[in-house]
């Protein structure tokens, strides 16, 4: 079974991440974070967003999700997220768990975008004793669908949050392909993003996360509530030394621009080619592809590994390793299917 576009998790590390945790693993240093690599690594990304920041390092985006959720609402508040986005599809209750019984409250809206005026409903609804209230709004950038929001559109949504005197958590696992269909990193601070969960793993590092405190009245005993959840690396410069590889080559930004470009042509492929139709626009690094269960089911039996997504649609996702003659191998098989 072929897993290269099963997802953007089953890629290995990058060279230049690789290379950063040999970097980093040379010589004795000070422990828990306190080193110089995991410093320049917190700096890297200060600059790229072009703001004052706290940084810590995580080993996984539901670690990252659920701990900055739980700095966001109380255990008898709620969340609003798309009802697709992966605190609510594919975390476990992680967030209620970390949050202590927080809760999430799905919101509409096509290809993982929340739809502006469902927010507003919900925001307009009466508090009353029986139900948790919203406290925060998550973001994701990509979404869930590969959808890449404009910052028009996340200013509507923030906006009338901030208004209400809530906060804002931005879910950016996949932000190197959202950057790289033109999102400015620079402003997701400006917009007034309280938390965002800056992407490694999925972009060519190791297993992490930065979880990056823009509102840094939160970040009062981060360290205790990091180690408290098992988020304390002892050897922090094992999960930044990846990243800061990613970050100082330009591979980080490198690798989501050939994984977008690489689903673009898988995309085109597949409608230009076969009797397939995507279910949606392909902005980032994946494709969703309405395809009967017969037609996925014998493309699994072909040897490639793919799986319906929530929607039913079949998705497709590449990768900064992803190969040019994959992707037409791909192509070729799926029309084959005809």
């Amino acid at each position: 079974m072929r897993y290269d576009f099963a997802s953007d998790n089953t890629a290995g590390m990058a060279m230049s991440a690789l290379e950063g945790l040999a970097r980093a693993n040379k010589g004795f240093v000070r422990s828990y974070g306190a080193d110089e690599t995991t410093a320049r690594a917190a700096d890297a990304i200060r600059a790229r967003l072009d703001a004052d920041a706290e940084i810590r390092f995580v080993f996984s985006g539901t670690a990252a999700n659920a701990i900055a959720l739980s700095m966001l609402a109380q255990p008898f508040e709620a969340v609003l997220a798309h009802h697709s986005a992966h605190i609510c599809t594919d975390e476990t209750g992680a967030p209620g768990f970390f949050g202590h019984g927080a809760g999430l409250i799905g919101l509409p809206g096509f290809s993982g975008k929340i739809d502006p005026l469902a927010l507003q409903a919900q925001l307009a609804e009466e508090e009353v004793g029986h139900r948790q209230p919203p406290a925060a709004l998550s973001l994701t950038q990509a979404t869930e669908y590969g959808a890449v929001y404009a910052e028009e559109e996340l200013r509507h949504l923030i906006e009338p949050v901030k208004a209400a005197g809530h906060g804002v958590h931005m879910d950016g696992a996949r932000l190197t392909n959202a950057v790289a269909a033109g999102f400015d990193l620079k402003d997701i601070a400006r917009l007034g993003v309280d938390i965002l969960v800056f992407g490694g793993a999925k972009a060519g590092a190791s297993c992490v996360e930065a979880l990056v405190l823009f509102n840094k009245g939160l970040s009062r005993r981060l360290d205790n509530r990091l180690k408290q959840a098992g988020q304390t690396a002892s050897k922090a410069r094992m999960l930044s030394g990846p990243l800061l590889g990613l970050l100082e080559s330009g591979d980080w930004e490198a690798g989501g621009a050939h994984a977008n470009l690489m689903a673009q042509r898988l995309a085109a492929g597949i409608a230009q080619r076969s009797a397939f139709v995507l279910a949606h626009p392909v902005e980032a690094n994946t494709v969703f592809v309405r395809m009967p269960s017969e037609a996925h089911a014998r493309l699994n039996a072909l040897g490639w590994a793919c799986y319906p997504f929530d929607d039913g649609s079949v998705r497709f996702v590449c990768s900064w390793a992803t190969q040019q003659a994959a992707v037409d191998e791909l192509i070729e098989t799926i029309v084959g299917l005809d």
